[in-house]
């Protein structure tokens, strides 16, 4: 069925149904085995495995690379089916994708090169950037020593999601100088440990847990040569976790609509002799719903300002390889064609910051919400409809929402515009 027959309004694109019923057989297999997933803490090595074998993990790769040329607006949109089926799938992929991000964006033509064929080939990598220790914010404890022509690696991360499923780990680090590193660190490579140690009550099958580094030996190839990330790279991560509350609002709005329909028992002081029938019934569904949908077309609009981030970039990243004769003859553009892309930048992370409040809300409202529509037997551990407010409420508690807030209040009163970065150390 498609996006629009379900009620939850047209893709982004004119092609998108072609390319997502590509995807909607994998994302069903995957729904199906969620909810037995969720009690059983059965990691999805199986189903990452499905979409890494349908090309899901290449979406935004060119057709001729292996991937599909999916536009940030797509990919979102495909995020929010995906969590619909399974939150802690799209969480275990976040970094792959904003991975595949940095790769179209780097200034390196062999980098960009090289992990385009990786990426295209099915190679997926996770996260490797938060610590739990007591560095500093903006800092890392872990370190890469040169070597030779070789780099060791010495130290420990937390909150890896997806590392366990993946080919490579994305690391962020520091030198022997305190200047900032990043590497792509096989996840087989001797030294390398990672364990599934995450006890969160929600997203529990992420293995958002810890990674150990011990005497790491990383081939130069490895090293990305800018350390930099993506220009609109925290909108970015932001908007996959309010594309997965979105996915998960759709998920508990036709659970809900499902159970009501099927619900034979009825209370005396009801307004219907079937559930089904009873009006406040049903606008308890038709608030879960639309919540759900609210929060799904909040999440596009968003996403078409980080598709004009990406693509300010390219325009710039174009202007730059024209040549120095020619930005000597006018700088002028150049300089304005740098500028086009931080305000393009700084406007999709303000839409991406004004957003977060509002979905996460809409979202924990409809996944509580949805239990008013049924009786007792709705918290029985069968269903798993629990499991929608443990995953809503352990991604709204990524990058705290207050703060959010303030950024977007700022934004508008003073013209501010966000921060570029946001890590988490002690102070």
């Amino acid at each position: 069925m498609s996006q629009t027959d379900a009620g939850w309004g047209a893709g982004p694109s004119g092609r998108y149904e072609e390319l997502a019923d590509r995807f909607r057989p994998v994302f069903a297999e995957i729904r199906a085995t969620a909810v037995e997933r969720d009690r059983t803490h059965g990691l999805p090595h199986a189903e990452i495995g499905w979409l890494r074998e349908a090309n899901f993990t290449t979406l935004r790769l060119d057709p001729a690379a292996g991937g599909h040329g999916a536009t940030l607006p797509e990919l979102f949109n495909l995020l929010i089916e995906l969590s619909q089926a399974d939150s802690n799938v799209t969480n275990a992929l976040r970094a792959h994708f904003g991975f595949t991000e940095d790769v179209l964006c780097s200034s390196s033509p062999a980098w960009r090169a090289l992990w385009i064929e990786r990426i295209g080939q099915g190679k997926t990598v996770g996260s490797g950037v938060s610590e739990t220790g007591p560095a500093k914010v903006g800092q890392f404890d872990t370190v890469v020593r040169r070597r030779g022509p070789e780099c060791v690696v010495e130290g420990r991360k937390f909150y890896t999601t997806g590392s366990l499923f993946a080919d490579y780990i994305h690391l962020s680090a520091q030198d022997e100088d305190g200047q900032p590193v990043v590497a792509a660190v096989p996840t087989g490579a001797p030294g390398v440990a990672i364990v599934d140690d995450w006890d969160g009550f929600g997203q529990a099958l992420t293995a958002s847990g810890t990674a150990r580094f011990e005497g790491v030996v990383l081939a130069p190839d490895l090293i990305k040569p800018d350390p930099a990330r993506f220009p609109y790279a925290m909108g970015f991560f932001q908007l996959v976790h309010l594309a997965t509350l979105a996915g998960i609002g759709r998920a508990a709005a036709e659970d809900v609509a499902r159970l009501v329909a099927e619900r034979t028992r009825v209370y005396s002081h009801g307004n219907a002799a079937r559930t089904a029938d009873d009006p406040q019934v049903q606008a308890v569904v038709g608030r879960v719903r639309g919540n759900a949908y609210a929060a799904g077309a909040v999440v596009l609009k968003a996403a078409d300002a980080l598709q004009r981030a990406y693509e300010a970039h390219g325009a710039q990243a174009l202007a730059s390889q024209a040549g120095s004769a020619q930005e000597r003859a006018s700088p002028g553009q150049h300089q304005a064609s740098f500028a086009a892309v931080e305000r393009a930048t700084a406007l999709a992370d303000v839409e991406v910051n004004q957003a977060v409040t509002v979905v996460t809300n809409l979202v924990l409202e409809a996944t509580t919400g949805l239990f008013d529509a049924l009786g007792a037997s709705a918290v029985k551990e069968g269903l798993g409809l629990d499991r929608y407010w443990r995953n809503a409420r352990t991604i709204a508690s990524h990058n705290p929402r207050i703060y959010r807030d303030r950024i977007v209040g700022a934004f508008a009163v003073n013209g501010s515009e966000p921060p570029r970065q946001y890590r988490v150390g002690t102070a």
